[in-house]
C-alpha cells in the first residue's frame, strides 16, 4: 500500500511538472508563431497559437525599416570583445589562486565587495571616466567596462585553487614560462568555467541595454536590444514586427542553452558554487 501511494505521488509530481513547463513554453510558442503571422492575423478572434498563413515578410521587415544588421554587427562585436575578458577574468583568477604578493586577500575581497554594489550605483562614475577619456559614443566607450568582472574572478579564482601547485612546479622545472604554463596547462583544466561564463556572457552582451542607451548617442551603435526598444516605440501598432524583433532576440539564447546546459551545470558543481 504504502509502495503505491508513492508511485502515485511520484505520478503526480511528474504531471504537474508537465503541466508547469507547458504553461511556461506557451508565451514562447505564442511568440515564435506570431511572428510568422501576417498583421491581419492578429485581429481574428479567438486568437490563434500558429499561423494560419505563414510569412517571413516580418523578419524581412526587421532588417529593411530598421537598421537591426547594424544593431545585430554592434551586439557581435560586443559579444566577441566580452570573450576576450574571459581570459583577463581568468588570468586574474589564476594570479589569486597561485601567486603571492602583498594584499593578495585584501584586493580579492575588495573585489567580491563590488559584487554587492548595484551596476545602477557605479554607472554614473564610469561614464565620468569614460567621458575624460574621450570614449563617448564609441564603441571602446561601450565595451571596456563590461570587460571584466568580480564574479568571473571569483569563480577561475575557486576552481583553480583546486589545481596541485605540484603540477604547475612541474611546468615550470621543464622550462616553461607563465603565458605558456597558463595558456596550455591551466586553460583546457579550467574548461568547465569557461563554459559557464562563456554562456552568461554572452546571454550579458547579447542583452546589453542600459548602458550602450546611456554611452551611445549614434543609432549606428545601438545594439539589438536599444533596436528592439525602439521597435515597441516606432512600431508599436505593427505587433508582427515586434513578435520578430522578440523572437530574434530569445531564440538564440535558448538554442544556446539548450545545447551547453550541461557544461553549465557541471562547471557550477565542480566550482563548488553552493
Amino acid at each position: 500500500m504504502a509502495l503505491r501511494m508513492k508511485h502515485i505521488e511520484k505520478g503526480l509530481m511528474i504531471a504537474l511538472l508537465i503541466i508547469g513547463g507547458l504553461l511556461m513554453m506557451v508565451p514562447f510558442i505564442w511568440m515564435i508563431g506570431s511572428s510568422f503571422k501576417p498583421e491581419n492575423e492578429f485581429t481574428v478572434i479567438p486568437p490563434t497559437l500558429f499561423p494560419s498563413h505563414p510569412t517571413f515578410s516580418n523578419y524581412r521587415d526587421l532588417f529593411l525599416k530598421m537598421d537591426f544588421l547594424i544593431y545585430l554587427k554592434n551586439t557581435l562585436i560586443i559579444v566577441l570583445c566580452s570573450f576576450v575578458g574571459l581570459f583577463l577574468n581568468a588570468m586574474a583568477g589564476y594570479a589569486f589562486a597561485k601567486f603571492d604578493f602583498p594584499g593578495k586577500n585584501k584586493f580579492f575581497y575588495i573585489i567580491l565587495a563590488t559584487m554587492m554594489i548595484p551596476g545602477q550605483v557605479t554607472m554614473i562614475p564610469t561614464y565620468l571616466i569614460i567621458n575624460q577619456l574621450h570614449l563617448v559614443n564609441t564603441m571602446a566607450g561601450i565595451v571596456l567596462p563590461g570587460l571584466v568582472g568580480a564574479f568571473a574572478i571569483f569563480l577561475f579564482r575557486q576552481f583553480m585553487t583546486t589545481i596541485p601547485i605540484d603540477l604547475l612546479e612541474a611546468a615550470r622545472l621543464d622550462g616553461a614560462g607563465e603565458l605558456r604554463i597558463f595558456f596550455q596547462l591551466m586553460v583546457p583544466i579550467v574548461k568547465p568555467v569557461f563554459a559557464v561564463q562563456g554562456i552568461l556572457t554572452f546571454i550579458g552582451a547579447w542583452n546589453s541595454f542600459l548602458w550602450p542607451l546611456i554611452i551611445a548617442n549614434d543609432e549606428r551603435l545601438y545594439t539589438l536590444s536599444v533596436g528592439l526598444s525602439l521597435l515597441k516605440g516606432q512600431y508599436g501598432t505593427e505587433f508582427g514586427l515586434q513578435m520578430a524583433g522578440a523572437a530574434f532576440m530569445v531564440v538564440p539564447i535558448i538554442i544556446i542553452f539548450i545545447f551547453f546546459q550541461k557544461h553549465i551545470i557541471e562547471g557550477y558543481t565542480i566550482s563548488g558554487i553552493k
